[in-house]
């Protein structure tokens, strides 16, 4: 498995569009047969801080997503509202040790 942690600043005013613009990737990217999960969480005390955390089976599902429209249209839509760029992590998950964890 892989794990993707995204930090994205949103510029005030663009907040809502923001959510608007993620959960149409999420509910697209939730349909890819590689991704296991994709959440949207947000700061509890900066309102235009958000947290992606990304999981996927391997690799391969990581490159897949990058290749779909909803995320290339996703990035282009968002790149605009970032107050500054994101700062994305790729993670290897240690605890669970196997995917019956997940």
């Amino acid at each position: 498995m892989i794990v993707y942690c995204v930090e994205v600043y949103v510029k005030p005013d663009n907040v809502d569009d923001f959510i608007i613009a993620t959960e149409k990737n999420h509910l697209s990217t939730r349909k890819e047969p590689g991704n296991l999960r994709f959440d949207l969480s947000r700061s509890d005390d900066e309102d235009a801080l958000f947290f992606l955390y990304e999981v996927y089976k391997d690799e391969a599902a990581v490159n897949a997503h990058k290749q779909t429209a909803h995320y290339a249209k996703w990035r282009e839509t968002v790149a605009d509202w970032m107050a500054k760029p994101r700062f994305g992590r790729m993670f290897i998950p240690v605890l669970p040790s196997d995917e019956k964890g997940w």
